[in-house]
C-alpha cells in the first residue's frame, strides 16, 4: 500500500503537471480538492485517465468520485480494491 501511495503521488504530479511540487509534499491523508492540493474538475478527468490508463481501474459510478478522489490512501484503497475484484 504504502508503495502503491508513493507510485500514485509520482503519477499524480505527471499528469496534473504539478511541477512545483516533490511526492514527499503530498501528504496521504491530505485533500485533494478544495483544500489541500487545491485540484479541480478538469484535475479529476485527468485522475480518471490517470487510473485507468496506469492501474486498469475505471469508475462505475461518478457518484462514488468524491469518495475515491478524497486523498491519495482513498485512491490507492480504490485501486486495490478493484484490482483485487478483477
Amino acid at each position: 500500500m504504502e508503495q502503491l501511495m508513493a507510485d500514485l503521488k509520482v503519477q499524480i504530479i505527471e499528469a496534473l503537471n504539478l511541477k512545483h511540487l516533490k511526492p514527499e509534499d503530498i501528504g496521504d491523508d491530505q485533500p485533494l480538492f478544495i483544500e489541500g492540493l487545491g485540484l479541480d474538475s478538469i484535475d479529476a478527468l485527468e485522475l480518471i485517465v490517470l487510473l485507468q490508463q496506469k492501474h486498469n481501474t475505471k469508475i462505475a459510478n461518478a457518484q462514488d468520485g468524491p469518495k475515491i478522489f478524497k486523498s491519495v490512501r482513498s485512491i490507492a484503497e480504490y485501486v486495490r480494491a478493484n484490482q483485487a475484484a478483477a
